[in-house]
């Protein structure tokens, strides 16, 4: 009776903590869950066997995609609410909401429903890639789900640095530049204006995403830092390829923007790949002691 009555006590005052650390103990055992052992051919015959099963996968998918355009309509809602702010913050680099010109009856619209929009998916994009994440997690191995689950944070890192280099430091020195050439006045029409902004934008945040990207190949092994270091010369000439198509302007100035921040990335991305082989050959190296032991 007495040791129960102990016990009992002992159970009440670990209750708190127990309650909290029940959250990680139920991360852990979904980051360590094995998927099914079985290769994509058996898959893919057991389905047409059993259409149910592919069926299943139809209707999760469907609760994915329901839930994130639900999370996209809600995050537009809240873009549209600070509209004006968001308006001003793009059309700083032009000097303003008031240097934009329409000539159209809709254009207003068009573009503030624009903005919207984009910034609602912008906001809704780490859900939406969560919910892609959810759709194939049972297919993931421990070792699979732990880097997308690292990488993920990383990515949205990356992207609003590639987001904020091109509003901070392209935009302002391209805009005038294309605005003011030759002399030619010009009227900016906010449709035209904010579409431009939001290329340049995206193109050269998804650019940043390079060094991640190398990254998980790497540790899927796919790609290799040496082989990288030996091909500097060819993604040299990439490089300038595809910053003279992301490029709005054609003066090697704010070409030179562009590669500038490309070539430390693609140099950042081998160190990440030699990273990420030591990595990987640790993991084989566990892998081959544990199956011999």
């Amino acid at each position: 009776m007495i040791k129960r009555f102990f016990h009992r006590v002992w159970s009440w005052i670990t209750l708190p903590f127990r309650g909290l650390a029940w959250p990680f103990r139920r991360i852990r055992a979904w980051i360590r869950q094995e998927p099914e052992d079985t290769s994509t051919a058996d898959v893919l015959s057991r389905s047409f066997e059993q259409p149910s099963l592919l069926l299943d996968h139809l209707d999760a998918l469907r609760h994915h995609l329901l839930r994130s355009v639900i999370f996209v309509v809600l995050t537009t809602g809240l873009s549209f609410v600070f509209v004006n702010q968001i308006l001003a913050w793009l059309a700083a680099p032009i000097g303003g909401v008031g240097a934009l010109q329409s000539i159209e009856v809709t254009e207003s619209v068009g573009a503030v429903m624009r903005v919207s929009f984009i910034s609602g998916v912008a906001l809704a994009l780490p859900y939406v890639t969560f919910e892609l994440f959810l759709f194939i997690n049972p297919g993931l191995k421990p070792r699979e789900r732990i880097m997308i689950l690292t990488l993920l944070p990383g990515a949205a890192l990356f992207f609003v640095a590639g987001l904020l280099f091109a509003y901070k430091i392209m935009l302002p020195a391209a805009v005038p530049f294309l605005v003011h050439f030759m002399g030619i006045p010009s009227q900016i029409r906010p449709m035209s204006y904010i579409r431009f902004v939001t290329g340049v934008m995206f193109w050269i945040g998804l650019s940043f995403e390079f060094p991640l990207a190398v990254y998980a190949l790497a540790m899927l092994g796919l790609v290799k830092a040496r082989s990288l270091w030996n091909a500097w010369r060819f993604a040299m000439v990439a490089i300038a390829v595809l910053a003279a198509v992301i490029t709005p302007t054609v003066d090697p100035v704010n070409m030179g923007l562009v590669m500038a921040p490309m070539i430390v990335l693609y140099f950042l991305s081998i160190g990440l790949a030699a990273i990420a082989q030591r990595g990987r050959a640790r993991s084989a190296q566990r892998e081959e002691r544990a199956r011999s032991a």
